[in-house]
């Protein structure tokens, strides 16, 4: 099994993916828009979720299909970020249809940056709305760079920057699986105090490092490293969620998307320590576009569920291998502590 052309959620053939970014907010929005209504379905799994049209993904809801799936920062004021992506569709007269009405189905999660350094002194409105529009109005099939990319501006992990991340995979059968996932998790993506991430049994081509595991075995490795605070002491409330969105190409129900949904999150907890905790809003979406049918649906289900796991966990490290420096961040990122420097992130001239 090798990556597709991109590395990308991108290898999945009916998706755009755009990004916004608000430099001086430290925060941003990332969406990926299907070309046609896919089918979509979620799992929650982290104990301080917020989320925006998750029940109809059920299996036993009524609506099948979704135009486009929202990530945004903001907390719950990123929620907002949705009614832009669904102004944008409307204009293209995208929605489900109700009667001579077309309502664009725009799911989203939200993760909390707003203890980020960033300037959150927005006034009346929130800015995610129009974030969300440009995230829409962007959206392309060109590659985007991991790390301080969209959603992933101003995410941050226990002990280093956080960010946007994505990898995919092509199984024998043809089908592509990938994952985005914007990484701003409690917890860590390294293991102990080195460089070494906890991803790196499925790492391909050297896509965070090459590092491997450590050898010797730090003592500590298992000791958590919990955001806001030193170990062993208890975290921050409510400054963390890690959001991914896994897709496939193949043809699947929604009762099968959530199944997928639910073992991609074997992905968290085997590139994040800790991860699904009370104080994670940790949560996979999933979008088939419906390319490729199934030829053997209950060995190809297993081979999916087994590489949405492992995109998961290959896109969370290369979204924190790859963040760049930031001047509001009191964080290192993994590049100034272990690798080549990365070159500081700026807003751009006015």
């Amino acid at each position: 099994m090798r990556p597709g052309p991109m590395n990308s959620i991108l290898d999945v053939a009916g998706l755009a993916v755009g990004h916004a970014v608000d430099h001086r907010l430290a925060s941003g929005v990332s969406v990926v828009v299907a070309d046609r209504p896919a089918v979509a379905s979620a799992h929650v799994m982290g104990g301080a979720p917020g989320t925006r049209d998750t029940d109809l993904l059920a299996p036993e809801e009524t609506v099948e299909r979704i135009d486009a799936i929202v990530l945004s920062g903001g907390s719950a004021y990123g929620l907002g970020a949705s009614s832009g992506v669904m102004a944008h569709l409307a204009e293209q007269g995208r929605g489900f249809a109700v009667g001579t009405a077309r309502v664009p189905i725009v799911p989203g999660a939200i993760l909390f940056d707003l203890l980020n350094g960033g300037d959150k002194d927005w006034g009346r409105f929130p800015p995610y709305r129009n974030l969300g529009f440009t995230a829409a109005e962007d959206a392309n099939r060109e590659p985007f760079a991991c790390g301080a990319t969209g959603v992933g501006y101003g995410a941050t992990t226990a002990t280093l920057m956080g960010g946007l991340g994505t990898a995919s995979i092509v199984l024998p059968s043809g089908h592509t699986v990938a994952a985005m996932v914007a990484v701003n998790a409690v917890g860590s993506a390294t293991i102990g105090d080195g460089p070494h991430f906890w991803a790196a049994p499925f790492e391909i081509d050297g896509e965070f490092g090459g590092l491997g595991l450590p050898s010797p075995w730090p003592a500590d490795a298992t000791v958590p490293r919990l955001k806001g605070v030193a170990a062993p002491a208890a975290p921050t409330t409510g400054t963390a969620t890690t959001l991914a969105i896994v897709a496939t190409d193949a043809v699947l129900s929604k009762a099968q998307a959530k199944r997928l949904a639910i073992q991609a999150h074997d992905g968290f907890a085997r590139s994040l320590w800790p991860a699904h905790t009370p104080l994670d809003g940790d949560i996979v979406f999933t979008l088939a576009t419906g390319e490729k049918p199934l030829g053997e649906p209950l060995a190809d289900m297993v081979a999916l569920g087994i590489a949405a796991a492992n995109v998961t966990a290959r896109a969370i490290a290369r979204g924190v291998h790859a963040a760049a420096h930031k001047g509001w961040a009191n964080l290192p990122t993994w590049q100034d502590r272990f690798g080549q420097p990365a070159a500081p992130v700026t807003a751009p001239e006015e």
